[in-house]
């Protein structure tokens, strides 16, 4: 398996890399050289599991970049994984465009949107959206011409998702998770004997079970029947046991429980392990019409799943010992296991030949996915860069008891936050190909803005900040909420950058010595794809909704100094020259 830490990284061939010293210095912001930015998020990319793999160079790529050819050549073929972001959405609005804007300005992959377009008139309370949802990603990610096996897929829901950091720290933090999930598993389950693969009369000792993907996590077990072992046979967080004082895990309105049951509005994995447990979905939805209450209940369905054999053959495997052991554990309340004594699991029967394990795990902690239902009250939104307004946001708390907040490691070393938006050539020169014509009106941004300097949705008990916001739960936060995030007050700014970003070689190369994050084969800038192949601008998706998304009164995208006409260099008008 690829280690996830090596997408789009190029490299020369036959040379070995290490991490120089620069980047184990303390603070990021050290040097504005563009190759030491670009190799910094290269460098914190290549974090894998266990080592870092040899990476192989897109020949192809190398002759393209020896010519002066101003768009990357069509079919260009990649031999190291990609990462790739889809959004399931059917039609545009206001919440979409928010969730763009925020993977634009932080240099996620273009976005490819299942389903765009497409009418559903099925029956049930959702006209069979949540069905077409579930076929529809499992159509794109098992088609393997467009993603490969170990290429790496980031899902997420796309009318209330806001992306809050960069995809390096995103990549990073889910290899750490992964890592983490996999002690566990390896402490908790054992290991076992299995023939090694490609070597016919080998065997190796490996983890009975491992994990590689990793979905949101919820407070609320729902719509899942109570007893279901969706929400009875799942592990329990990983949080502290008193994380919210006396009333954890035992507030009939859930909002001080630990999160520990599924949320199918966020996933991340590698392809060849999506494609399983999509296939198996769409079983459930198509065959053993599971799928009339929502994608939610039918993801938790395959957990639970799992959960419940993982914990059955558990059981099974006990010596005499242990399961006196447990007998006693049970009695005094201090079993950790979901299917102890005292709770009531329905028991579920396990089909001959039927595939039951898939290598799912949850995101307890809210590193990388923050849902939001009943969890509002965990975040603030602050900048860290004064300890008395840390202070401050901590004494509203009482049930974290003064615990001291630090940044995360990981947001300390990457670049600022503005820098993702234009994470190659930053230059003004029509020459080079830029697409959007610089205005000192319109494109005025901070000189020096560190992440310490803007106000980040922090989880206070959880004691992170998450690399997206699920704004799952109040929807009305979706509008109250939206003007704190950080780059609301630049993101017309913001995306005028990351649209002006250029087009030819020399951003072609900038972008292959920095890791190639927002490179797509496909080509394409400042817009999505439709999972039918369809390049769609910014302006073709959200044409009329900057008062929503902006709300900086400047009025409609690309007339804010009048008429012009504005094409890319796939001849696409981005920027019309009349009202329609």
């Amino acid at each position: 398996m690829a280690q996830h830490g090596s997408f789009d990284a190029i490299y020369e061939p036959n040379q070995t890399h290490t991490i120089p010293a620069f980047l184990r210095m303390s603070r990021p912001r050290r040097s504005r050289t563009p190759i030491y930015l670009t190799l910094g998020s290269l460098l914190l990319l290549l974090v894998g599991w266990k080592s870092t793999p040899q990476v192989k160079i897109p020949s192809t790529l190398v002759q393209w970049l020896e010519n002066d050819n101003r768009t990357a050549p069509l079919g260009l073929h990649k031999t190291n994984p990609s990462f790739h972001l889809l959004i399931p959405a059917s039609q545009t609005n206001p919440q979409l465009c928010k969730t763009l804007l925020s993977s634009f300005v932080l240099a996620y992959p273009p976005a490819t949107l299942i389903n765009y377009g497409k009418k559903f008139d099925g029956d049930g309370w959702d006209k069979g959206t949540h069905a077409g949802k579930i076929r529809g990603v499992y159509n794109y990610v098992n088609n393997k011409d467009k993603i490969a096996d170990e290429d790496l897929v980031l899902i997420v829901d796309g009318y209330d998702v806001w992306f809050q950091l960069p995809p390096v720290i995103m990549i990073k933090r889910y290899n750490t998770l992964i890592n983490e999930a996999n002690d566990r598993l390896r402490r908790r389950y054992g290991t076992e004997v299995r023939q090694k693969q490609g070597e016919e009369r080998a065997t190796e000792m490996v983890p009975r079970y491992s994990q590689t993907v990793v979905f949101g996590a919820d407070k609320l077990c729902w719509p899942n029947p109570p007893t279901d072992p969706a929400c009875a046979a799942v592990p329990y967080s990983t949080l502290p046991k008193d994380v919210y004082g006396p009333s954890t895990d035992n507030d009939p309105k859930s909002l001080n429980n630990r999160p520990r049951y599924l949320n199918s509005g966020t996933i991340m994995g590698p392809a060849k392990d999506l494609r399983a447990i999509y296939e198996v979905a769409v079983r459930k939805v198509e065959e053993e019409n599971r799928g009339t209450i929502g994608d939610q209940f039918v993801f938790a369905e395959i957990l639970g799943e799992q959960e419940y054999q993982r914990e059955m053959q558990r059981q099974s495997s006990r010596g005499t010992g242990g399961r006196w052991y447990e007998w006693i554990s049970n009695a005094l309340g201090g079993d950790d296991s979901p299917l102890s004594g005292n709770q009531t699991v329905k028991n579920m029967t396990a089909l001959p030949g039927r595939r039951y394990e898939f290598g799912i795990g949850l995101d307890y902690e809210s590193k990388m996915f923050q849902t939001m239902t009943h969890s509002e009250n965990d975040l603030e939104f602050f900048a860290h860069n004064d300890s008395s307004i840390v202070s401050k946001v901590l004494e509203k708390h009482p049930n974290l008891k003064g615990n001291p907040f630090a940044m995360p490691f990981d947001i300390q070393m990457a670049h600022g936050p503005l820098w993702f938006s234009s994470p190659g050539n930053h230059s003004l020169d029509q020459k080079d190909g830029i697409l959007l014509p610089h205005s000192d009106k319109l494109d005025d941004l901070p000189e020096h803005l560190d992440w310490y300097d803007v106000p980040l949705a922090t989880n206070l008990y959880a004691t992170t900040i998450p690399s997206l916001l699920h704004v799952n739960g109040d929807k009305s936060l979706l509008d109250t909420w939206w003007p704190s995030m950080w780059y609301h007050p630049y993101s017309r700014a913001l995306l005028r950058r990351f649209i002006r970003s250029t087009q030819t070689r020399k951003a072609a190369q900038a972008a292959a010595a920095g890791g190639k994050t927002w490179w797509d084969k496909r080509g394409g800038r400042g817009g999505v794809w439709t999972d039918r192949g369809v390049w769609m601008s910014w302006n073709d998706v959200c044409k009329g909704t900057e008062t929503e998304v902006f709300g900086d009164g400047r009025g409609k995208w690309g007339w804010e100094e009048g008429s012009r006409k504005v094409t890319n260099f796939f001849e696409t008008i981005i920027v019309e020259d009349e009202e329609e």
